[in-house]
């Protein structure tokens, strides 16, 4: 059973076991950035710390960053996404997810905010 987990700058990372997690952007981001039409992905084996800028987003109406919400090392990226950026905007959550990671201290995924607490922070913001 995956746990998707999100942070205060409206990025998600779902774990896959309890080493990997996948990263996106949550459905409130991609709405909020409007029609995606570039994305830059890191390259596998990279390394980052949660915070890290980890790729790029551009759409019609801004240039944004993905921070990972945790840290690790790259195994896999959606390379779909070079071909398709909108795939972004279509399904954030699911066919929109840019990176997959080992992740360096799983215990991070615990930082992070509940499907719940985010639908809250997210109606607060409004």
């Amino acid at each position: 059973m995956s746990d998707t987990r999100y942070s205060s700058d409206h990025e998600w990372a779902r774990s896959e076991d309890e080493n990997s997690a996948t990263i996106g952007i949550t459905d409130y981001a991609q709405e909020q950035l409007g029609d995606i039409v570039f994305v830059e992905l890191p390259e596998e084996g990279a390394t980052f710390d949660a915070g890290d800028e980890v790729a790029v987003i551009e759409s019609v109406k801004a240039a944004a960053e993905l921070k990972t919400p945790v840290s690790g090392t790259v195994t896999e990226v959606n390379s779909d996404l070079e071909d398709s950026p909108e795939t972004v905007n279509e399904s954030p959550t699911e066919d929109g997810w840019f990176c997959r990671l080992e992740l360096s201290d799983p215990s991070e995924l615990d930082d992070l905010m509940s499907e719940e607490e985010y639908e809250e922070f997210t109606s607060n913001l409004e």
